[in-house]
């Protein structure tokens, strides 16, 4: 018995009542993370949808922004109230709809929202080459879908009792159109298509020999959304056009900035040249930013479009081919280009950064030299002011002296009664020793402060 069916056993009690299997009770219980169910919803959402006999598929792509999603919405919205419909599954970002007429499906993307429409036909019906899918709807609700149209496409469902492959073959070699072609789903049907624009749709042609409802119904999705994804990866190749023709003027610019830095005389050429260059990589990181989403969608819309040709395991008609070469010829140049184009962008912001730090490292090492020969003449300044200041003590000394001197001609002026010296005689024998005494206090000053900045380095 597995966890799920162990989960809904009731234990029967001595009294016969029923009670909650107590694992059941332990799940209840715990603390659930809010976004559980939507992720195991998002992870069973989109499935393909069974396809029983012959069927009309047109599918619509709108282009828009993200914030278009409400107004794709409300315009849902409109069409269940035009008609008479029911809503099977129903979420934020896809809808089933189900009406007498057709059956829609919508899903909304990042970028763009699609619409399939499936419309059943009679056996052996013939189809008018302007049927659609959907032109039960209401042209006035078509016209407000919000967005601009990206891809339109049929795809048309037949058995192979109502068409044979070989009267297909046959009217393509006398036709001589180009067309790809493939038996897919291990050889369970035939697809036809030349993936051109013919009265504003493209078209695929189904031929059902053994498929189930839901290989019919997967391989009808597959085709979809290859030309949905193949368009919409596409879209880089223009933008990868456009910074071809701006990437090669910037190279040749930086090469004739890289000439101008190597024939810098000054400091000021050098400056002109870092602010040019400082320009164009602000040029350069602008133009990565614009374009790294379009280029990194593109990538992944080719991935999802050769993941889809794989999912369809085809093998090959005899002198057509088939969706995997098709695709490596037309569309993986395409691709090459945008990722060429997404990888020289890369190498010239490396090569601007070099370069940049290359100019910054000799305007430094420039900068240093001249603060180098400041130094040296702040040092050769302040040697002069030493000797300078050597100069000024010689004559303190003598200053002090004087002054000294004339202390102690005063002071014997003053005690002259109390000895019987000359007042000069006095002051002559002072001078020497209040000399030599200023002398050596001013020269053990020096010593000292000597020491202390010493002692400080």
């Amino acid at each position: 018995m597995g966890y799920n069916q162990l989960a809904r056993v009731k234990v029967k009690s001595l009294s016969g009542r029923a009670l909650i299997n107590p694992r059941l009770m332990m799940i209840a219980d715990l603390e659930e993370h809010p976004l559980r169910q939507r992720l195991n919803n998002e992870f069973h959402a989109r499935p393909p949808i069974p396809l029983l006999g012959a069927t009309l598929v047109s599918h619509l792509v709108f282009k828009h922004s993200a914030t278009a999603a409400e107004a794709a919405r409300d315009n849902l919205t409109r069409l269940t109230r035009a008609q008479n419909c029911n809503a099977i599954e129903s979420s934020d970002s896809h809808m089933m709809l189900d009406t007498d007429s057709f059956r829609m499906r919508w899903e909304l993307h990042t970028e763009f929202s699609s619409y399939t429409f499936f419309r059943p036909l009679k056996a052996g019906e013939p189809l008018d080459p302007d049927a659609t899918a959907f032109a039960a709807a209401h042209p006035d609700w078509l016209g407000g879908v919000p967005g601009k149209l990206m891809v339109a496409t049929h795809v048309e469902l037949r058995s192979t009792s109502e068409i044979s492959p070989e009267s297909v073959l046959a009217s393509l070699t006398q036709s001589g159109r180009t067309m790809v072609a493939a038996r897919v789903a291990d050889e369970a049907a035939w697809i036809f298509t030349d993936f051109k624009i013919a009265d504003g749709f493209s078209r695929f042609l189904v031929l059902d020999e053994r498929m189930t409802q839901r290989q019919a119904g997967r391989t009808v999705q597959r085709l979809v959304e290859i030309e949905t994804y193949r368009m919409m990866a596409l879209l880089g190749l223009p933008v990868a056009k456009e910074i071809s023709r701006w990437l090669y003027r910037s190279e040749k610019q930086l090469a004739a900035l890289m000439d101008q830095i190597v024939q810098a005389q000054t400091t000021e050429d050098e400056r002109k040249a870092l602010s040019t260059l400082s320009a164009l990589a602000a040029q350069v990181e602008h133009s990565i930013a614009r374009t790294t989403f379009r280029f990194g969608a593109s990538r992944a819309y080719h991935g999802l479009v050769m993941q889809r040709i794989e999912e369809l395991r085809e093998s090959r008609i005899s002198g057509l081919p088939t969706f995997y070469e098709f695709m490596q010829r037309r569309l993986l140049p395409a691709m090459n280009t945008c990722a060429a184009i997404s990888s020289r962008q890369e190498e010239l912001s490396a090569r601007v950064a070099r370069n940049s730090q290359l100019l910054r490292t000799r305007v430094d090492i420039e900068l240093e030299r001249q603060n180098q020969e400041l130094l040296a003449q702040m040092n050769k300044r302040a040697h002069l002011q030493l000797r300078l200041q050597e100069t000024v003590e010689g004559l303190s000394v003598v200053v002090l002296t004087y002054y000294g001197s004339q202390l102690v001609q005063y002071l014997a002026k003053g005690t002259k009664d109390l000895h019987h010296l000359s007042t000069d005689v006095v002051t002559a024998i002072s001078i020497p020793l209040i000399a030599c005494l200023v002398f050596l206090a001013s020269r053990r000053l020096r010593r000292k402060l000597a020491s202390e900045e010493g002692a400080a380095r």
